[in-house]
């Protein structure tokens, strides 16, 4: 953990569980590690062409992608490693943000943003993104264990709570902000065009022997996540009518798109 996060863990003990969170345009963001003043420093923050910007639903394998494509971005670049500043762009304060400005091309960045909040600049120069996705019973099953093991965060409700906000509450605990993020990028991605991925044979070997999950590439880029944790774990948690409920919403917002398709619902997730 680098020394910010520790920090931040710190500053944690001493915030109530209900002092940390707030909303802002309707989604819920951590009051510690993205404060307002981060979110209005985004505004500024001008994205590039040469950039490349992971973009992920929270507890979907974003961590693994990030050490992924630095390895991918070193020996493209010929360097030992790149930037380890966390790349998570609502995290940066406006301190860092300054920093981010001057770091030269090309910068890996992420986000949790919902596609709406994405900086403009980013869209605007066609910043090459991609997207992570992950099973989503097995996504809400993770995020609830998170949000009881992660200071910065309230302690969730029952498990009952927490799923009934996930498909009907409102903010970043929303099942439909899944959906509607993986709908979205389809339409603000265009496909990384780096020389290191015609490298085929030493990007395979070090998505297997690093990283340990199934990786493929299609033409808008994506990255379809097989494992991460406990693969199956929401057979545990979620009752035979909870696991009908996400099935009807995935079938009547996503089922019948090309990136549905492609998480092949039906093999993984029922």
């Amino acid at each position: 953990m680098s020394a910010q996060g520790k920090s931040k863990m710190e500053e944690a003990k001493n915030v109530k569980d209900e002092n940390k969170l707030y909303l802002h345009e309707g989604i819920l963001y951590s009051t510690i590690m993205s404060p307002p003043e981060n979110l209005k420093g985004l505004k500024e923050l001008e994205g590039r062409p040469d950039d490349i910007l992971l973009v992920a639903y929270p507890k979907c394998g974003f961590n693994w992608m990030v050490a992924v494509l630095r390895k991918i971005m070193a020996a493209a670049s010929g360097q030992q490693e790149v930037s380890q500043i966390p790349p998570l762009i609502e995290f940066f304060s406006p301190d860092v943000q300054k920093v981010v400005g001057e770091m030269p091309s090309p910068r890996l960045l992420g986000t949790h943003l919902h596609p709406d909040n994405i900086p403009g600049t980013f869209i605007a120069k066609k910043t090459k993104m991609l997207v992570v996705f992950r099973n989503p019973k097995d996504t809400v099953v993770s995020y609830y264990h998170f949000m009881n093991t992660n200071p910065v965060l309230p302690n969730a409700k029952s498990w009952d709570s927490f799923f009934t906000d996930f498909m009907e509450g409102e903010g970043e605990i929303y099942f439909l902000f899944y959906l509607y993020l993986i709908r979205q990028v389809k339409y603000r991605s265009s496909v990384t065009e780096w020389s290191a991925w015609q490298q085929r044979d030493w990007i395979y070997a070090v998505t297997r022997a690093r990283c340990s999950f199934f990786f493929s590439l299609n033409e808008y880029a994506i990255v379809r996540l097989i494992s991460n944790s406990e693969v199956g774990d929401w057979k545990n948690h979620l009752s035979e009518a909870q696991s009908k409920q996400m099935d009807k919403e995935f079938e009547k917002h996503l089922a019948h798109t090309k990136l549905g398709a492609k998480l092949k619902y039906d093999i993984y997730c029922k």
